[in-house]
């Protein structure tokens, strides 16, 4: 069955960008663990990514996405669903499925979730749009590696408190650079 998963990095103190939406603190992050049971983080997020049909994200996410990788489209091949109401630029290109939609998450859910096919929706960011998801109980997954950086502030992981109970951990991994993957179910 698939699920709607938020996967992320998150700095020490829950941050997910720096206030200017930059990821300086973590594209340039260097770190090295060697103790036991490590896993080389190298491949993690392909592991990961081979599970998404379709992604979903807000504006500022997607520009920086459009501004800050270089090269084609990343997410070629699946869908893309664009939370905005702003009049934003779409690339260009083979197998780009870009989806500007300016409405509610809980009125696109099921054509988001209907265009991931059997494959999961990954909620790419930001804390806002994850938190919206949340809301709606529509997020059953939180996956965050976790950077051993503080930036004292930032935009955070989630932007409010999420109802329900607490999250059920469902695994961890520690990886060759320091990071560490939190693996939790959300409760509904």
């Amino acid at each position: 069955m698939s699920k709607t998963q938020y996967y992320c990095a998150s700095s020490l103190d829950g941050f997910i960008a720096e206030a200017d939406d930059t990821l300086d603190w973590l594209l340039k992050y260097q770190g090295s663990f060697d103790g036991e049971g490590v896993e080389p983080a190298k491949g993690a997020y392909e592991r990961f990514y081979e599970g998404v049909g379709a992604v979903v994200m807000g504006s500022a996410t997607y520009q920086f996405v459009l501004d800050e990788v270089p090269g084609e489209w990343p997410y070629k091949g699946k869908p893309a669903w664009i939370l905005t109401a702003r009049d934003l630029p779409v690339p260009e290109g083979e197998s780009v499925d870009v989806r500007m939609a300016d409405g509610k998450v809980s009125d696109l859910y099921d054509d988001m979730k209907a265009s991931a096919g059997e494959r999961n929706l990954w909620v790419v960011g930001g804390g806002n749009v994850a938190s919206q998801f949340a809301d709606l109980e529509l997020l059953d997954e939180l996956l965050v590696t976790v950077v051993p950086v503080v930036l004292g502030s930032g935009k955070p992981l989630f932007d409010r408190r999420l109802p329900g109970g607490p999250m059920q951990l469902t695994g961890t991994r520690a990886f060759d650079s320091g990071m560490v993957e939190l693996r939790y179910e959300i409760a509904h």
